[in-house]
């Protein structure tokens, strides 16, 4: 049931609870998982709501949510990856499903997991069936990667994004207390607020700026991270303000800038969606090479040389 995860995910419960009240589904869901240990049995709840004729809203047991759980429901279609790809064919197969009558109830459902494995085919093929959507058929697309998606895809489905639990429990008491990261908490310290303050000024800087970034590298960034724990604390802020960027473009909610709205605006009218998800992407393999001890000057040059590279 929902219900359930009320208090670990409220704000995808909400959401999904009131949608479930007032009988008003889109016709795709992009569930961003974010490492969430408990979101496939979340996606499969909200699946009943859909499904089950009491929403799963039930003490004893029902066939229809059964029969879901068990994944031998009819009007329900699971797609999940053949090897490392999802490939075109299993989306075609879908298709001749679904343009079969329905055997029970009236609407028909399809998840599919790890969305992000989508191969170029495959995420054509998925992009049509969004943009012509039929009636009483809706589509959850669960992934951990959102960056690895195409933003076309991204665009046409409500996303609901979900908190890593275990991931913000573990890092509240960290120096770099990531969980408090809001501009909009008291909690942080001047000099937190100042380091954070430092790092955004990069992306600032090199969204007007481009390449010519690289000659102004040591005061934008080295007279200030002088460690490593600094540069992959930086690095977080990094991404996170571009995912607010994100969240801009698809008119979502800020997350953690809300002070920042207007240079998160500027930077967003300069930006598509494919070069925002490009971006994340590039700060995220970044990050990756930070653990191997590279030289940071050089790191840093070659990040503004790819993130130019669209």
């Amino acid at each position: 049931m929902l219900e359930d995860f009320k208090q670990e995910q409220p704000i995808a419960y909400k959401i999904l609870k009131n949608t479930t009240i007032n009988n008003k589904y889109s016709h795709a869901y992009l569930f961003e998982t974010n490492g969430y240990y408990n979101s496939i049995p979340l996606v499969f709840s909200f699946v009943k709501t859909i499904l089950c004729p009491v929403h799963g809203d039930h003490q004893e047991p029902c066939p229809i949510c059964q029969m879901i759980d068990s994944h031998n429901y009819p009007e329900l279609q699971i797609i999940k990856p053949d090897g490392l790809w999802i490939k075109k064919e299993q989306l075609i197969n879908l298709k001749e499903e679904f343009n079969q009558k329905a055997l029970v109830g009236s609407k028909k459902v399809y998840i599919i997991l790890e969305a992000e494995k989508l191969n170029g085919a495959s995420a054509n093929s998925i992009l049509k069936f969004l943009e012509e959507p039929e009636e009483n058929i809706i589509a959850i697309l669960v992934t951990n990667n959102i960056f690895q998606m195409l933003s076309t895809i991204i665009s046409r489905c409500q996303k609901i994004s979900l908190k890593n639990t275990k991931n913000i429990l573990k890092e509240e008491n960290t120096e770099t207390k990531l969980g408090l990261i809001l501009f909009n908490k008291k909690e942080l310290e001047s000099e937190e607020l100042e380091k954070i303050k430092k790092v955004i000024n990069f992306p600032k800087y090199y969204e007007k700026h481009h390449l010519e970034t690289i000659v102004y590298m040591t005061p934008l960034w080295h007279d200030y991270i002088k460690t490593k724990d600094e540069l992959l604390t930086s690095f977080e802020i990094l991404i996170m303000y571009y995912k607010d960027v994100l969240n801009k473009l698809l008119n979502i909610k800020l997350d953690y800038f809300q002070t920042y709205e207007k240079d998160i605006n500027e930077i967003a009218e300069k930006n598509t969606l494919d070069s925002i998800c490009h971006k994340l992407k590039i700060l995220l393999e970044y990050k990756e090479k930070i653990k191997f001890n590279v030289n940071t000057a050089l790191l840093m040059d070659r990040l503004v040389i790819a993130l130019e590279q669209r």
